[in-house]
């Protein structure tokens, strides 16, 4: 009988908080820049300087934790980690080792269930996380003759979510990572770029036996920055690894570094221990202190958490869950569906033009949520004015274009451009009348019994109307035209 193998995943998730400034010096945390253009003496690691720990780092550590069910330390400290690599100027990173900020926490993913593809909800142990600094960026040049460094990034806060390894697929991996990024974004700690580096994950992964209660070796594949990426590794290693154990060789623990173009993995070095780095506290900074009333106050200023407006839209909209999934994704998003609705729209007909039409246009423009500029009171008009039959749909959605690009009023942008619907069943009736004899040929062949002869005349219609007539009353009238024989 042929070996079935369970795969064992942890993830080590690295997040850029947005700070304005880097955790222990005042250098911008501004992405790109000329290289070596945010630097000083702290962050490029001279003699003499000394380390001033940023207050916003420590909030938006603390804000995450709460976020993530964790148990947040009244006290934490900084250690360093000792290593030599052109990119580390202090051949230190000053990182947490024995008291971090966050430890025991969770996340609760939805995945696939097995059985008749049903959701199940899974709950992602984290086992804690540490605030520590970034380092910079080697830059090799296209030749090989030489790389060189850029310390813009060096110093930059960084979290590092340690889960444990509770992850079993690439699925769930991808699960985890898209409601962390969620719910860091919704926070505004972050925002959790990977293209850019500001979320980076290391995959630590396994393989054992199935039923087998012990793990298996395992490896770990550096900072993998894209989901496709990430899910190409985990195949690709899980694979690697059932190959050696299945012709008798055993894993070795180790860093690998995954190619995905070549679609492989190849070993970097072999796995560190904590015992390796020398890790000792760092003797220039104190340890951090923070009182009940100070994280009080950063738990009463957390937003509603995407998994809590999840919930409450099931209960108060009549929207499919679908719609709440991708109203939900985006704090932006679900800013201007509440607003609107507040202002009394009918939720479905809101989440149809976010969901449509916002998505279609962000696609197109590469854009994100967070960028959408038309306000709530804008959409509202919109929507009544489509309800109220004063625009028809395609006019409505060349109106929302512009009130995308310029959050133009609605109502007066229709008045100016004379938009509005046509009314008046005179003019329809002439102007319908005018196209049945035009078109002899479409008329034969809806008499004669294809039905979908009426779509030209309709396109016809609405063509020689500008487009200001109401389709469904151009249909409508077409047909009793047509069916009495009468031509207007």
């Amino acid at each position: 009988m042929e070996k079935q193998y369970e795969t064992v995943i942890g993830l080590e998730v690295h997040v850029e908080l947005a700070t304005k400034t880097k955790i222990f010096c005042a250098c911008s945390t501004a992405f790109g820049g000329e290289p070596n253009t945010h630097t000083c003496p702290v962050c490029t690691g001279m003699p003499g300087a000394l380390p001033v720990l940023n207050r916003q780092v420590v909030e938006y550590a603390a804000a995450v934790g709460m976020a993530l069910n964790c148990r947040i330390a009244q006290e934490c400290r900084f250690d360093r980690k000792n290593y030599f690599y052109p990119d580390n100027p202090q051949n230190y990173q000053i990182s947490q080792l024995y008291l971090p900020i966050c430890r025991d926490g969770y996340v609760e993913i939805q995945v696939q269930g097995d059985e008749r593809m049903k959701t199940i909800t899974k709950k992602i142990r984290i086992h804690e996380i540490h605030m520590e600094e970034d380092a910079g960026k080697l830059i090799h040049d296209e030749w090989g003759d030489c790389s060189l460094v850029d310390y813009n990034r060096s110093g930059v806060p960084l979290i590092e979510i340690v889960s444990e390894p509770d992850m079993r697929s690439a699925q769930e991996v991808i699960a985890y990572l898209e409601e962390l990024r969620l719910i860091i974004r919704y926070l505004g700690a972050s925002d959790c770029r990977l293209q850019e580096g500001s979320m980076r994950a290391d995959v630590n992964l396994s393989v054992r036996e199935a039923g087998q209660e012990a793990f298996g070796t395992r490896t770990e594949m550096k900072n993998l920055n894209s989901f496709s990426a990430i899910s190409h590794a985990i195949a690709g290693e899980r694979q690697r690894q059932i190959d050696l154990l299945e012709a008798g060789e055993q894993v070795v623990q180790e860093t690998r570094r995954w190619d995905d173009e070549k679609k492989e993995s190849f070993p970097m070095r072999s796995k560190e221990d904590a015992q390796d780095y020398r890790y000792f506290p760092d003797p220039d900074l104190a340890m951090v202190s923070m009182d009940q009333e100070w994280l009080e106050k950063i738990r009463e200023g957390q937003p509603e958490l995407p998994s809590q407006k999840r919930k409450r839209y099931r209960k108060e909209f009549d929207i499919p869950v679908y719609d709440i999934q991708i109203l939900t994704g985006s704090r932006r998003m679900a800013e201007i569906f509440e607003e609107t609705v507040a202002l009394g729209a009918q939720p479905k007909k809101v989440s149809n033009w976010l969901m449509v039409e916002t998505m279609r246009i962000l696609k197109e423009k590469e854009m994100e949520p967070e960028h959408i500029g038309f306000s709530p009171a804008h959409l509202t008009k919109l929507i009544k004015m489509t309800e109220e039959r004063v625009i028809n749909s395609s006019v409505a959605k060349e109106v929302f274009e512009t009130m995308f690009e310029s959050d133009i009023d609605p109502e007066q942008y229709v008045e100016e451009k004379g938009l509005k619907t046509v009314n008046d069943e005179g003019a329809l009736r002439k102007t319908v009348g005018e196209i049945i004899a035009a078109n002899p040929k479409s008329v034969e062949d809806y008499r004669g019994g294809k039905e979908k002869a009426i779509g030209f005349l309709v396109g016809q219609t609405m063509k020689a109307m500008r487009g200001k007539a109401d389709p469904a009353a151009v249909n409508s009238l077409l047909k009793e035209l047509l069916q009495s024989g009468n031509n207007g």
